[in-house]
């Protein structure tokens, strides 16, 4: 009895062990999927390279751009920036734009460039921008002197430097921008794509904004996930 007993115990011991080793085995597999997923899903990005012809002269990216930024969106390593204002000053339209912010691709965030620093060098057609206070002062050698003590916090929040980070606009300007006042101020260029213009975007992930019903249009800003800026809250530098 005393030795049958003991092979009882044996068996129940060896079966607790099997069913250990199964279920090891299952969240072994779940834990693998998931892993090998987010390395396929986080493969490795293309260096930065900017197209040719015009669109090379707004900075617009050769590699990622209207036509590819479908197979970059929701990367964890990555933010996503459009940098419109819900409605620009300037004339748009006479360029075959639009002034309000009419969609976004989908994961885009809005912070508008014009808040970050002057408009120069838009189309003559297109007029002037937003005049008014900005983060930053670009000075006649191309450098930038912040006009607030929180303005380096601000960019490093909405522009981590330990992320990629895609910037998008209206027809890609605005986004060209961007990555020349972030590079001018210490930002990694390797690490910024100008990915272009939403008014060429084609792809699945177009959230639009813009609704024409009986020829009235209404814009559903409700949809955007937009960053002002309240000067009145900063602290100016004298």
């Amino acid at each position: 009895m005393l030795i049958l007993n003991r092979g009882g115990n044996n068996m129940k011991k060896n079966t607790k062990l099997v069913i250990g080793i199964i279920i090891g085995l299952i969240i072994g597999g779940i834990l693998g999927g998931c892993l090998f997923g987010n390395v396929e899903k986080l493969k490795s990005l293309p260096k930065p390279e900017i197209t040719g012809g015009e669109r090379g002269m707004l900075g617009i990216d050769k590699n990622i751009n209207e036509e590819t930024i479908d197979n970059y969106l929701g990367r964890e390593d990555s933010v996503y920036r459009d940098m419109r204002m819900l409605k620009d000053p300037g004339n748009y339209e006479a360029i075959g734009g639009d002034s309000y912010l009419s969609g976004f691709v989908k994961g885009f965030e809005v912070v508008p460039y014009p808040y970050l620093t002057e408009v120069k060098g838009l189309p003559e057609a297109v007029g002037s921008s937003y005049t008014g206070k900005t983060l930053f002062t670009q000075n006649e050698d191309g450098s930038y002197t912040a006009n607030y003590k929180e303005s380096f916090d601000y960019l490093e929040y909405f522009f981590p430097k330990d992320k990629y980070i895609f910037l998008m606009c209206g027809g890609g300007g605005y986004a060209g921008m961007t990555k020349n006042l972030l590079v001018s101020l210490g930002w990694d260029e390797n690490k910024i794509y100008d990915v272009g213009g939403y008014w060429y975007y084609n792809g699945k992930n177009n959230i639009k904004v813009k609704q024409t019903n009986d020829d009235k249009t209404t814009y559903d800003f409700w949809k955007v996930t937009y960053h002002d800026i309240d000067f009145t809250n900063l602290t100016e530098v004298n």
